[in-house]
């Protein structure tokens, strides 16, 4: 059953004669008379009998009228509400990040956007790189802010901004008192506070293998807020995003620059294509991107 012969039907009962229904309807009397065909066979009933006056409903008709109107008007107002799902930014959008975003960046962005469409829920969640990209693919998110590259090559990735890594010491450190970048190698010999498996333990790794040493790991983390906290406490040092040392000035540690080919993040706004995003995730896109496009991340 489908709309076409619901509104055939209807037509027809509200007309009394398949010729003026036909023409209110734009279509021919013989395709008409398909339509009606048709939902009778699928239906198993007759609904309709030719009269010398037109057409009357059967006993069978005058029984489905009601719950045909029902149908068809919900379905009108399943489609509407649809339509405005698809245009106008308003209702839940499902944003991930990955959690120095999460925690450094969104607060400022959401609250502008909040003031710019009150009408749209943001569900924010952060988690790890391959979580997110995962949870992406499966259509639980609507949009995820991760960082390249992506495993998953079916996923849409626009760039949001290109970042170093920095050298997170404790207050005073040696490394600080130089007043000038550090290669990773110099400092390979300093105690780490590592996150297993991330981007910048393996630079850390490959700068000790330059130099012919073993990396000495004080602890090991899973997310880079702990990092940053053992850090300030001075057990060791520790390779963090740049977006994360904004404020160390009015934190217990100090920020020394890497030089020159030191380790780097790309940072994407991911989706599954435009057709699947809805008008409040189109929105909160766009609005990220500008923003960022217009002053990056700091």
């Amino acid at each position: 059953m489908n709309t076409e012969q619901l509104k055939a039907f209807l037509q027809v009962a509200r007309e009394g004669r398949l010729t003026v229904a036909a023409r209110q309807l734009g279509v021919s009397q013989p395709g008409l008379s398909r339509q009606l065909k048709s939902l009778e066979t699928e239906l198993g009933v007759r609904l309709l009998v030719r009269a010398p006056g037109g057409v009357v409903l059967t006993d069978a008709g005058e029984r489905f009228l009601p719950h045909a109107r029902r149908a068809l008007d919900a379905m009108t107002v399943g489609t509407a509400e649809l339509g405005e799902l698809t245009t106008t930014p308003r209702g839940p959008v499902s944003l991930g990040t990955l959690r120095t975003v999460g925690t450094y960046l969104l607060p400022e962005l959401v609250e502008a956007f909040k003031r710019r469409y009150p009408e749209v829920l943001p569900r924010l969640s952060d988690g790890s790189h391959d979580m997110l990209e995962a949870r992406m693919a499966s259509g639980e998110l609507d949009l995820c802010i991760v960082s390249l590259p992506l495993k998953r090559l079916d996923l849409v990735a626009q760039k949001l901004w290109e970042e170093g890594m920095v050298l997170a010491v404790p207050r005073g450190h040696r490394l600080t008192k130089l007043k000038r970048p550090v290669a990773l190698t110099e400092a390979v010999e300093e105690p780490w506070v590592v996150i297993p498996g991330m981007a910048g333990t393996h630079a850390l790794e490959a700068a000790c293998e330059e130099r012919g040493v073993k990396p000495r790991i004080a602890v090991e983390m899973d997310s880079a807020e702990g990092l940053r906290r053992m850090v300030e406490r001075g057990l060791g040092v520790a390779l963090l995003p740049a977006l994360m040392t904004r404020d160390h000035a009015s934190r217990n540690f100090d920020v020394v620059e890497l030089t020159k080919g030191g380790p780097r993040r790309q940072v994407v706004l991911v989706h599954r294509g435009e057709e699947y995003l809805t008008a409040a995730a189109r929105a909160l896109k766009t609005f990220i991107v500008d923003a960022l496009r217009r002053s990056g991340p700091s």
